[in-house]
């Protein structure tokens, strides 16, 4: 299914003109070879343009279509027209001088067997080149000394002749494409991408791109070892695909990952999407609806809008309304050695996905402090909860982030993982003495509230947005009487650093019957300093109605509070939750006096 959806987008974009028909590619090109008519190397043309990244800026290759490049994991194969040093001069800076010698004499056969009809001034120029060039002599060449050091450190070039790249010449085009559409004589089978009777691609093309993978490129499809083969079917024999097919789908691909702007990275994986029919509009739309920022909120209220009342979706400056019934794809890959991991793999309508982000978003809608504008949290920022700020490498697990990304654009449920991760950093910064955080934070509750939704522990009417004061779940009562029991204890020690959240927080969470009555033994102590009695009886009328509310959930019969001997790790999220909304709601009553 990916092959033959990435197939249909390199169609789609190949009728807009968008995208290179067979034989062709694009590539980053550094320097251009300037050739007289006989063949003499004139000067070397830089070809890098100034471009801004960020605050930065930096000078990079210009990008060209050129002949298809080949596939080169080892041994000796030279490209047309297009390659780096070695085998366009001869030379490079591994110390190898016999291998760039075997190199050029490579491409000298390559470029010598299928210019030799051709009767083009270009032509002429560059056989005449590969005829008369000296590698030996390279180095002394006045033309390379001045970019020499860069020239060869792996730079891909290409010929220019008079007015005009080589490449570009209609001779040279016309020989090209009948040298490369000839048979090369391989097996012939049925496609599984096409289902067409064809030629079969014994070694498929490189995939560039991918965050982590080889900067030369990666495999999507590749069989290196006996173990992976059968039936006496070698390298990509065993999954035939089509000559054609192999090429779309990498061509696609490749574009995609090219295109920066539309590309996301969540952990170790690589995201790209795309829709059926190629519109660069469907490709917006998502990126800012799956990582909204300050800037484009008013996008995308617009678009969940829309979609709640049934309306059209419109897009300022984009003409007519955007389908929401069209297929819609999106591809995690994640880097393995020399290849290409699939993460993840998801169809369904545009409009569909985008459901099941508003879903997760409302969610994920949870009261927050006053100075967090952040409407939306997207997936990254979400996934970032579960990683340990003071860790070298801040990324989240990368098996956890590609399931959590999938089960979001889909629809299901969480994996139980994500909810782990969170429960384990708020421990873990809960009993870290040094730990800058110490606190819930709207993202790590936001997860717990989202989480406990979807996965059917907890119902609507029990997990709200903000304080539910109707809830009389055990656990989420215990989370709100901790909460007032630090707020007691900071009352009557202002200015206090360490509360009893720093020491007891995380054993009251998981063993309430042993913790709380020591907690109500400090508060006596706390509420007598306080010097204040319309705030003690505020307090213990707070306590009191959240006693009751234990006593009604207790063993009938029993006239003090049950706190369970355990809660479980769902019930442990219910006291978070608690203790979170609880503690918001005391911070929105302070803001309300100060102000």
């Amino acid at each position: 299914m990916i092959l033959q959806s990435l197939v249909k987008y390199y169609e789609a974009l190949e009728q807009k003109g968008e995208i290179t028909r067979p034989g062709w590619c694009k590539v980053k090109i550094s320097f251009a070879l300037d050739l007289s008519e006989d063949g003499k190397l004139k000067r070397v043309i830089p070809l890098k343009t100034e471009k801004i990244r960020g605050k930065k800026t930096v000078w990079e290759p210009s990008t060209m279509t050129v002949p298809q490049m080949v596939t080169r994991s080892s041994g000796v194969s030279s490209n047309f027209l297009c390659d780096n040093s070695s085998y366009l001069l001869g030379i490079d800076n591994k110390g190898k001088p016999e291998r760039s010698l075997e190199c050029f004499e490579c491409a000298k056969a390559k470029h010598l067997e299928i210019l030799k009809d051709v009767e083009s001034p270009a032509a002429r120029a560059v056989t005449r080149y590969f005829e008369t060039w000296e590698p030996d002599k390279a180095k002394e060449n006045p033309a390379l000394s001045e970019v020499f050091e860069e020239l060869i450190s792996g730079a891909n070039l290409v010929f220019w002749i008079d007015t005009d790249y080589a490449q570009e010449d209609p001779w040279i085009k016309e020989a090209w494409e009948k040298y490369s559409s000839s048979s090369a004589g391989g097996p012939v089978g049925v496609c599984l991408v096409t289902g067409e009777k064809t030629e079969i691609a014994r070694i498929h093309g490189t995939i560039k791109g991918v965050a982590g993978a080889q900067s030369s490129g990666a495999a999507l499809v590749s069989f290196n070892a006996p173990a992976f083969e059968s039936y006496g079917k070698e390298q990509s024999f065993n999954a035939p695909v089509g000559n054609y097919a192999v090429y779309a789908y990498t061509t696609a691909l490749n574009h995609l990952l090219a295109d920066r702007t539309h590309v996301t990275s969540i952990g170790d994986t690589t995201v790209v999407y795309w829709s059926e029919d190629g519109d660069e509009v469907c490709q917006n739309i998502f990126l800012n609806v799956s990582e909204p920022s300050v800037d484009n909120y008013e996008i995308i209220d617009g678009v969940f809008k829309n979609l709640e009342s049934g309306k059209a979706v419109n897009i300022p400056g984009v003409e007519g309304a955007i389908s929401m019934d069209q297929k819609f794809y999106i591809l995690g890959l994640a880097p393995n050695a020399a290849r290409i991991a699939v993460r993840f793999f998801y169809q369904d309508s545009f409009g569909n996905i985008l459901r099941h982000l508003k879903e997760h978003y409302d969610r994920m809608e949870i009261v927050k402090p006053s100075w967090d504008t952040a409407e939306y949290l997207g997936i990254w920022r979400m996934m970032m909860e579960t990683v340990n700020k003071k860790s070298r490498d801040k990324k989240p697990a990368p098996n956890m982030a590609g399931a959590v990304y999938r089960s979001i654009i889909s629809g299901d449920r969480y994996p139980y993982a994500l909810y782990q991760a969170v429960m384990g950093r708020i421990r873990a910064e809960q009993d870290d003495s040094d730990s800058g955080i110490r606190k819930i934070t709207r993202g790590r509750a936001a997860i717990i509230k989202a989480f406990l939704l979807r996965n059917g522990i907890c119902g609507e009417e029990e997990i709200t947005m903000e304080l539910n004061e109707d809830n009389k779940s055990i656990a989420y009562v215990l989370g709100r009487e901790f909460a007032v029991l630090e707020a007691i204890q900071e009352e009557a020690n202002p200015g206090i650093n360490a509360t009893i959240k720093d020491r007891y927080f995380n054993s009251a969470c998981v063993n309430p019957a042993t913790i709380f009555p020591i907690l109500f033994k400090l508060k006596n102590s706390h509420i007598k300093k306080m010097n204040n009695k319309g705030k003690e009886v505020y307090y213990e009328k707070m306590l009191g109605d959240l006693q009751e509310r234990i006593i009604s959930s207790a063993v009938s019969g029993e006239a003090v509070p049950m706190y369970p001997k355990r809660l479980s790790l769902e019930e442990q999220g219910s006291f978070i939750l608690g203790y979170y909304h609880q503690t918001q709601k005391r911070y929105e009553k302070k803001l309300k006096e100060d102000n």
